[in-house]
């Protein structure tokens, strides 16, 4: 477990007027804090590990950590503040993964807790369950999150819940109460918030209660050789049902804090009253939208649709997946490859505007909910998009190919000087690699004549000129063709301005890619005398072999 980072004191008189959407949801709890008198304030975050780890469970403890560390600079940090990032490990597997190595291997433990399935991938593992939450927390360590990490296994089994049990068995009217109206009428009539695990078989068992003895903490079913069994609620020997189970979680755990999907967000009235029922006070609630896979449908963890977190970390660094999460928490977003570049180079964009601004502006700066309150200094020189159009243009063979190119732009910059710049540089390669689908036209007569007006004008150019001056000198050439003149923007001179489509053109032709960043950039980076050789390789029909 991580220890909690320092936060600078000079943000917490600005703080108290913050609007970015983490201190809105602190102060929620802080006036929850204040009204209990509670001595500290807890967070839990929920995970299934019902299949690997994805994004959007990722997603949670950084959402949630954000909050955490609003909540803290609120208080001034004098309120103890605790994140619980609980496994529903103890849940039955009720369908196999599509992404485990063999499907037929894991048909006999259907229905057995996810802990007594054998881990499908390894032998490093006890089980599927062990598997998958090791891997959560591999991942959460790598990110440097502060967490307590909870395994329903063991609170069931170490009897950290027997109190709570014991209070559901003696109000188990009350719950029936709370769940019967939401289900249908087939379902009623063997509903139990109990669900035993069978002494015979190890299954955990959806079947009705014959008996609740709220005296002596005991259930009563028939078990699957058909005879009646009775077990105590407590020791592991039932678990609840995932909508009971969230209610009775957050009454023994004491949790002041949960966001979750808006797939929850309709049974949230029912996990507030059983947490109610069981002598607790529902959290406070953040939900958030789903994510997306790249056909518009909902990620799954059994599916394996979306990005995994090693998928993102194989192309970006952990600080654009932070951005990615914190940006518009409330609106549905598609989580696939394509959206990469565009949160790293957000991400550096942010970074290197915070050391530039105010306290009160810094609050409000992604990069500082990213980083919770500690954010680096970084120089970027060149950006993603930018690497990854080098990376069309030159195909490398290795990071020595990109380098060279980088230190020709930026004299003094190195993989050693700037390491964050030479780990994009791999990223970028890898995208380049695995992505980027080089889809080169010819041009026609007009684009013909523009190329080659381009060409002379960069031959005109000093080999170090800025990449303002090399815009500049492309805007000119464009401006002289009536193609691509914009008449609802005005040139420095009056008269009309250029349109995209002249950008887009070169791009197309040169590039093989639709779009890119901006164009005097890539040329600087490129270089001038390699860019002429591009258009006259263009020109004579090469790039298209």
């Amino acid at each position: 477990m991580s220890s909690l980072p320092v936060l600078d004191p000079a943000f917490f008189d600005a703080a108290q007027t913050a609007r970015a959407w983490p201190f809105e949801e602190a102060r929620k709890l802080v006036a929850r804090i204040e009204k209990s008198g509670k001595g500290e304030a807890v967070f839990e975050t929920g995970y299934g590990p019902s299949g690997l780890p994805h994004i959007g469970t990722f997603g949670e403890v950084a959402r949630t950590t954000m909050v955490r560390t609003a909540f803290r600079l609120l208080t001034r940090d004098q309120i103890p503040t605790r994140l619980i990032c609980f496994s529903d490990d103890l849940d039955g597997m009720r369908k196999i993964p599509d992404n485990v190595p063999s499907k037929e291997a894991m048909e006999p433990h259907l229905q057995k807790p996810l802990t007594s399935v054998p881990d499908p991938w390894t032998n490093e593992f006890d089980s599927f369950g062990h598997h998958n939450n090791a891997m959560l927390r591999r991942f959460l360590d790598t990110f440097g999150f502060d967490y307590e990490f909870a395994s329903a296994t063991d609170y069931y089994r170490s009897g950290k819940f027997d109190t709570v049990l014991r209070l559901a068995a003696e109000r188990y009217d009350d719950i029936m109460k709370v769940m019967l109206p939401t289900l249908g009428a087939e379902r009623q009539a063997t509903y139990s918030p109990f669900l035993p695990i069978s002494p015979i078989s190890g299954r955990v068992l959806y079947v009705p209660m014959k008996e609740v003895n709220a005296k002596d903490g005991t259930v009563t079913f028939t078990d699957e050789d058909g005879r009646d069994t009775t077990v105590p609620v407590t020791g592991g020997h039932v678990k609840m049902q995932w909508k009971p189970d969230f209610g009775m979680r957050w009454a023994a755990l004491g949790v002041d804090f949960e966001m979750f999907g808006k797939d929850h967000q309709t049974n949230a009235p029912i996990y507030d009253k059983i947490c109610e029922i069981l002598g607790g006070k529902a959290p406070e609630h953040y939900v958030y939208e789903l994510f997306l896979d790249d056909q518009g449908q909902k990620i799954s963890k059994s599916k394996g649709n979306g990005l995994t977190i090693d998928e993102w970390l194989t192309y970006a660094g952990n600080e654009s997946l932070g951005l990615y999460m914190f940006q518009k928490p409330r609106t549905a977003k598609r989580l696939h490859f394509d959206v990469i570049p565009r949160a790293v180079d957000e991400y550096y964009s942010f970074i290197s505007g915070y050391q530039q601004q105010e306290v009160a502006a810094r609050l409000e700066n992604p990069a500082f909910h990213v980083h919770f309150g500690n954010v680096p200094k970084i120089d970027m020189p060149v950006t993603f998009g930018l690497l990854l159009n080098l990376a069309t243009a030159s195909n490398p063979e290795t990071s020595d190919v990109m380098w060279g190119y980088i230190s020709a732009y930026a004299p003094g910059v190195s993989a050693k000087t700037h390491p964050h710049l030479d780990a994009m540089v791999g990223y970028a390669m890898r995208y380049f690699r695995d992505f980027v689908q080089k889809s080169y036209r010819a041009p026609d007569d007009v684009e013909r004549a523009a190329l080659e007006a381009l060409s002379a004008a960069f031959a005109e150019l000093p080999a170090d000129a800025s990449n303002e001056t090399i815009q500049n000198a492309a805007l000119d050439v464009a401006r002289t063709i009536e193609r691509y003149q914009d008449f609802t923007k005005k040139s420095p001179t009056g008269g009309p301005g250029v349109s995209g489509e002249f950008f887009q053109m070169l791009y197309q032709v040169l590039i093989g890619q639709e779009r890119g960043p901006r164009f005097g950039s890539f040329v600087a980076l490129y270089g001038i005398d390699n860019t002429r050789k591009l258009i006259a390789d263009a020109l004579a029909g090469k790039l298209l072999a």
